[in-house]
């Protein structure tokens, strides 16, 4: 057996909606137990991915950023739990129930997942977020076992089918 090489990718997106529609792409990919960790500065754009992402796995309504809350959770044609750790830190994990999340049969995305620590699984996709404001968004997207990387697979698959990457 081989030792798993880390799979990257990097897209941009010059506009909210292309943002979205990015988010989008890897919501109609996404299988249960699937975690996205998210990563950038305040005003990047993570809650506008996940708007995507929700959008993608046919959640109807508006999708909130859970910062006061932490955790929202959605229905589409699979749960979506989206967590927001930009208020706690590592140690106040448990007290959301964090680790039944990851292990509840949905998809996850964690906004601010650096903040996790090492808490998220070992085999997630990470994607890094930069730029703020009216500057183009630079997505750098990296996998870091075999199960993220066959998500990243499906996602340029999807985003190449539906013309929503660069």
């Amino acid at each position: 057996m081989t030792a798993f090489q880390p799979a990257g990718r990097a897209w941009t997106s010059t506009s909210e909606g292309q943002t979205r529609e990015l988010g989008a792409a890897v919501g109609r990919v996404l299988r249960p137990g699937d975690v996205v960790g998210l990563v950038g500065e305040l005003g990047a754009g993570k809650t506008t991915f996940v708007q995507g992402v929700a959008r993608g796995l046919g959640v109807r309504g508006y999708v909130a950023s859970p910062t006061f809350t932490l955790v929202r959770e959605y229905q589409g044609r699979l749960r979506l739990y989206h967590v927001d750790l930009f208020r706690i830190d590592e140690e106040e994990l448990e007290a959301i129930g964090f680790r039944e999340l990851l292990d509840a049969g949905g998809a996850v995305v964690v906004e601010w997942a650096d903040r996790a620590g090492g808490r998220l699984p070992r085999d997630c996709l990470w994607v890094r977020l930069q730029g703020t404001g009216e500057q183009p968004r630079a997505f750098q997207v990296q996998a870091t076992g075999p199960a993220s990387a066959d998500l990243l697979r499906r996602w340029e698959e999807e985003v190449l089918r539906a013309g929503a990457g660069d």
